[in-house]
């Protein structure tokens, strides 16, 4: 099975910490983009008609700020174009202050049957620091809209002066909202970001207040009943993302749209960042490819071990050996041992132990050194 990702790169304005494709002041050219994506859709489909997918997930920018009418033709187009399975995950991304009832009924007349939401933080003075546009109250009127929904939450952790308890409030406050899954994100300070001049003068957390508390997350998401299956990514039972676990189990998908990334027949290739070029190209029946490259031998190995010692579930390596034709405790038998003090193997599945998993980096990077 494959996923389909597809790309809104709107937003009412930019967050803080934002290093995606998105743009604020573009927004009238939403009807131009989806024409083009609709086309883009049709395109590639013709390509991969002998493939099948199981996910589709529609992120940004803010998906939830355009009108509902053109994630309505975008969904309609996807499963006119492409081979679908029965009932498929179908999740939108959503910022609390741009939901609607009309826009819940429309996404969900096309079968978006998931909602991960954009909490960062249950502190309207952080939120308000972050540049976004809702507060949390809004955040629990959003979940109303959705009650009965799978929903997921985002939150951030590593802000100005946050501490573990205002992460833990944060977590009720999802949880209070019927939320069945929660991303844990590390805030980034990427350079070209408004934060990075605040990570510059030193008014984030360090890392190691930050791996604090995560680990403190952790714990209390168990506590919960909310287990970790991802390095940042806990869930209740059954809730798992099944998008996401494409792509930690290196399975393949085609990205629709401004900045979507593609991985099909060991081929990675990735769409312009550049709106205006996006369209041009399409409207000329052009692929807006700006790279592309085929990842094979020990370079798709790697990929493989990385992206999989990324969650709990581990490495399967019978699968891996049957997969490329190797004996993996053989090949790997130097980083094995490097690291086996950070490790769970027993000959069938590898994992990083569960008190490591969040500083895996240097764990996973032994298993370039063969």
């Amino acid at each position: 099975m494959a996923g389909i990702y597809i790309h809104v790169p709107f937003c009412k304005s930019k967050c803080t910490y934002c290093d995606f494709a998105s743009f604020p002041k573009e927004i009238n050219k939403t009807e131009s983009y989806f024409a083009c994506l609709y086309r883009e859709t049709e395109g590639r489909a013709k390509q991969l008609k002998d493939k099948v997918f199981d996910t589709i997930y529609i992120g940004g920018g803010t998906p939830s700020v355009v009108d509902s009418k053109f994630i309505v033709g975008a969904i309609r187009q996807v499963k006119k174009h492409f081979n679908l399975t029965d009932n498929p995950e179908i999740t939108i991304e959503i910022n609390p202050g741009t939901l609607t009832e009309e826009k819940v009924k429309d996404c969900k007349s096309v079968g978006i049957n998931r909602f991960s939401i954009g909490l960062q933080t249950g502190y309207d003075d952080q939120l308000k620091r972050l540049n976004r546009i809702h507060t949390a109250k809004e955040f629990l009127l959003c979940c109303n809209m959705l009650k009965g929904e799978n929903i997921s939450a985002d939150v951030l952790i590593g802000l100005h002066d946050q501490t573990l308890e205002q992460v833990k409030k944060t977590i009720d406050l999802a949880l209070a909202g019927g939320v069945k899954h929660i991303s844990v994100y590390a805030l980034t300070p990427e350079v070209g970001t408004p934060i990075y001049t605040d990570y510059l003068n030193g008014e984030l957390l360090s890392d190691d207040e930050v791996a604090d508390i995560y680990d403190g997350v952790v714990e209390y998401l168990k506590e919960k009943g909310i287990n970790r299956y991802e390095v940042s990514n806990f869930s209740c039972d059954g809730y798992r993302s099944k998008h996401n676990q494409t792509y930690w189990k290196r399975g393949e998908y085609i990205g629709l749209g401004i900045s979507a990334s593609s991985f099909i027949d060991g081929r990675r290739f990735t769409n312009t960042y550049h709106l205006d070029e996006y369209i041009n190209a399409v409207i000329v029946n052009r692929f807006p490819e700006i790279s592309s490259e085929i990842i094979e031998g020990d370079d798709a190995e790697f990929e493989k071990i990385m992206l999989a010692l990324r969650t709990t579930d581990g490495l399967d390596v019978i699968a891996f050996n049957k997969e490329f034709n190797v004996d993996f405790s053989v090949k790997y038998k130097k980083p094995l041992a490097k690291k086996s003090a950070f490790l769970d193997f027993d000959g069938k599945t590898l994992k990083i132990k569960s008190e490591y998993l969040y500083v895996q980096n240097d764990i996973i990077m032994a298993f370039m050194e063969i």
